[in-house]
């Protein structure tokens, strides 16, 4: 089941240390599986804010994005990004294959009926 990077990103302002990450990060997806869905393109809010910038990378599962998060390589150049722009970073898994939110609200339906 595909897993996700979710970034966030907010007060990003034009500094050589965010090139450079920008420059060697794509080297510390590779391994794992992971690429680009979305990078820093605009976006339309529809409801609620939302400032700032998305980044969304897709790896095979899970794990992978974990292992990315947690790799060496990623780790050594985070604070090249950290240190110049606030955000809020998550992984998250994806849906299986085939998923209806129908089937979920079934299940809610049930379980609200039982208590």
């Amino acid at each position: 089941m595909p897993a996700y990077a979710i970034a966030h990103l907010r007060d990003a302002a034009p500094h050589p240390e965010i090139a450079e990450y920008m420059e060697r990060i794509t080297g510390t997806l590779e391994p794992y599986g992971g690429r680009f869905l979305v990078h820093v393109t605009r976006h339309e809010v529809k409801e609620g804010s939302w400032p700032g910038s998305v980044v969304l990378i897709s790896f095979p599962g899970i794990a992978e994005a974990r292992a990315w998060w947690d790799s060496p390589a990623y780790q050594e150049i985070a604070p090249l990004r950290s240190r110049h722009i606030e955000g809020d970073i998550i992984l998250v898994e994806g849906v299986p294959e085939g998923y209806s939110p129908a089937s979920s609200a079934a299940r809610m339906r049930e379980t609200a009926a039982t208590e």
